[in-house]
């Protein structure tokens, strides 16, 4: 078996801490029992460009189980527990090329091979993984059956490339699935990042003034958690309807050139190039705290942040580099503006994960019935409905059901008042 990881020896730690995670993940453990007698998996060789983290390592455990034939790769050259990736490969026998840390030329050397694997369906964290195979393997897109896409950023460059007819095989947008946005970006990226934030730093919360940038799910997540503990919430938008509703929750909305001269600590969460950038900088208080929690590093334009400054200190704190610009004013960088949960962190939770990689896994055994031209699909509401049942009932938490009479009134419009 090929593969590339930190060191092997760190494979019984990496155990412990992916049968730990599994403690908290009852409804992807319910899927893997079943995958173990059903096999709907069985020979398919699969390829997953995702965060090697235990929980990732309980979805791979499952996809296994299920008679899948799988390869794994790093999304992100920062979020890879290395005990993990050793774990995966000593004590599970699945193929991983995965170092935190690595470089970017051994970050796609790992993407190439697990696309040289020739998968048949492939799962992806940022659209990397399938950016690459349209890129460097057109050939081998006619034999993917389908594609997972777990992230905002992934969903919006797969979006682009469907509407630029560039999209050559079916994708499913996991991330727009409400087992996922609405409990994985929210709760998930609200507490991680927060966490990663302050494992970084050591900063106090409360009083200070955190600017979250975005106010979609993710960003929801973070100021909620930052509220929450006594921060003074700023949050910057483009879109109006974001912004309206960030306001009638009570936050603070401006723009980011306001904002910048108000905020201690500084978190984007857009999916989008440059949020932060030099005009910002230049207005920055001395020790403003910058980190990203969008998929790619690229929200915080990081080049200007270096043109600007008179000296940089890398690492002053394990995750912080300190920039000095020409006046004296320090900014502080976070994790290299890659994503903080993961890379100063553990990343999400494993309870918030159990519901998104339980989604990941379904909508794969799903797909793999059928036949589906190129283009990016939604997640089936039955699978959702059955994975929100099942975290519901692990909870302890019982729910009403229509009455026939009911069902008949909701399925009618003879009724009126």
């Amino acid at each position: 078996m090929e593969y590339d990881v930190k060191d092997l020896a760190l494979a019984e730690e990496g155990k412990k801490r992916i049968e730990w995670a599994d403690h908290d993940m009852p409804v992807l453990r319910a899927i893997r029992a079943r995958f173990e007698k059903e096999k709907p998996l069985a020979g398919k060789r699969m390829a997953a460009c995702l965060h090697i983290t235990a929980e990732t390592a309980n979805l791979a455990r499952t996809l296994k189980a299920g008679g899948a034939d799988l390869v794994l790769c790093a999304s992100n050259p920062l979020s890879t527990q290395d005990d993990v990736a050793a774990a995966l490969v000593k004590e599970y026998d699945i193929p991983v090329f995965a170092i935190k840390g690595e470089d970017h030329d051994t970050y796609y050397k790992h993407i190439h091979a697990c696309l040289q694997h020739d998968p048949v369906i492939t799962m992806d964290d940022g659209a990397d993984l399938i950016s690459t195979l349209h890129k460097d393997y057109p050939e081998k897109t006619a034999q993917i059956y389908a594609s997972m896409e777990e992230t905002t950023t992934g969903v919006i460059r797969l979006r682009a490339m469907h509407k630029d007819g560039a999209l050559k095989l079916p994708v499913f947008a996991v991330n727009d699935a409400h087992t996922k946005y609405l409990f994985d970006n929210r709760y998930g990226t609200g507490q991680s990042t927060v966490d990663g934030i302050i494992r970084a730093t050591d900063v106090l919360v409360a009083g200070k003034t955190v600017v979250v940038a975005g106010y979609g799910w993710c960003g929801r997540g973070v100021a909620m958690r930052m509220r929450g503990m006594g921060a003074n919430v700023i949050i910057t938008e483009v879109d109006p309807l974001k912004a309206l509703e960030a306001a009638m929750d009570g936050y603070r909305v401006m723009p980011m050139l306001e904002a910048a001269k108000e905020g201690d600590i500084f978190v984007t969460l857009t999916g989008d190039i440059h949020v932060l950038r030099k005009e910002h900088f230049e207005r920055m208080k001395d020790g403003a705290i910058v980190a990203n929690s969008g998929h790619f590093n690229v929200e915080i334009d990081i080049p200007a942040l270096e043109k600007l400054a008179a000296k940089k200190r890398a690492n002053v704190r394990q995750f912080v580099d300190e920039y000095q610009l020409a006046d004296g004013r320090r900014i502080f960088l976070l994790a290299e503006g890659r994503l903080i949960n993961l890379a100063a962190a553990e990343g999400h939770p494993a309870s918030v994960m159990d519901m998104s990689f339980a989604t990941q896994a379904l909508t794969t055994e799903f797909a793999l019935k059928r036949k589906l031209e190129p283009g990016v699909y939604e997640v089936p509401r039955e699978i959702e409905d059955y994975i929100a049942r099942l975290k519901l009932e692990s909870m302890g938490i019982q729910i009403d059901q229509l009455t026939e009479e009911q069902e008949k009134y909701l399925s009618s419009w003879e009724m009126g008042t």
